[in-house]
This record gives structure tokens, C-alpha cells and sequence, in this order.
């Protein structure tokens, strides 16, 4: 079998805010269960907190769409060179004021986010 050509959820971004709510929900979960509405509420805050510290990192660059990418850009320490300009259609980042469609980034763009993805760590895997 060959190799799959999409790389879903494999980012610092995903893996942190994942992490960050399950603590989140088991709070909350626990508190539901000894009736404590303020506690509760303190672990949907928690909630509330991985959701904006996935979307920072995301628009750091340490979080990537979904769908095709390179296989240079498949690893977990390999940051996203568009990340400033914002992705296409990206929900996370029209909130911050980018995410222009993919036909806008100029070559040059693209030339420097090439060359970072070519800059990948040596024994960086994909799986």
C-alpha cells in the first residue's frame, strides 16, 4: 500500500489544545457528579483557555490545515511558513484579521516556504 498524501492533526497546536481541554472536561465531568456549579464552571474555563492557547499557536504557525500538504511538512516540529499571511478559508485565522485566498501569496511567499520546508530536522518521520 502506499502512503497517504494528507497529514490531519499531526501539529503542537492540536495536540496542545487537545491535551489542555481533556483536563478541561474531566473537571468539569468530576464536578458535575459532586454538584458544584462553580467548579463546573471552572473546568469550561479550562475548556475556554485550550481553545484560545490552540488558536495562538495556530497563528504562530505551530498549527496547519488539514488536507494536502508536503510530505517536508508533516512533522510535528515543522512550523507553518504561511502562518502569517493566514490560510485559505482558515476559521481560525479570519478572527485575527488574515486568511486571504491561497492565489494571493505572491511567489515570493511561497519560494521562502519552500525553502523552510526543505529545512526540515534530520530523522524528522511523519509516523
Amino acid at each position: 500500500m502506499g502512503a497517504h498524501q494528507y497529514d490531519e492533526g499531526h501539529t503542537v497546536a492540536g495536540w496542545t489544545g487537545f491535551g489542555i481541554a481533556t483536563v478541561g472536561t474531566a473537571v468539569a465531568g468530576v464536578e458535575v457528579c459532586t454538584v458544584s456549579a462553580a467548579l463546573i464552571g471552572g473546568g469550561l474555563g479550562i475548556v475556554l483557555v485550550a481553545v484560545l492557547v490552540a488558536w495562538a499557536l495556530h497563528l504562530t504557525g505551530w498549527g496547519k490545515l488539514p488536507g494536502r500538504r508536503d510530505r517536508a511538512q508533516w512533522g510535528m516540529r515543522v512550523r507553518d511558513p504561511l502562518a502569517r499571511a493566514g490560510h485559505a478559508r482558515c476559521v481560525g485565522c479570519r478572527p485575527a484579521g488574515r486568511g486571504r485566498p491561497a492565489e494571493e501569496h505572491t511567489d515570493e511567499e511561497r519560494a521562502v516556504a519552500l525553502r523552510e520546508s526543505a529545512s526540515v530536522l534530520v530523522g524528522e518521520t511523519a509516523g
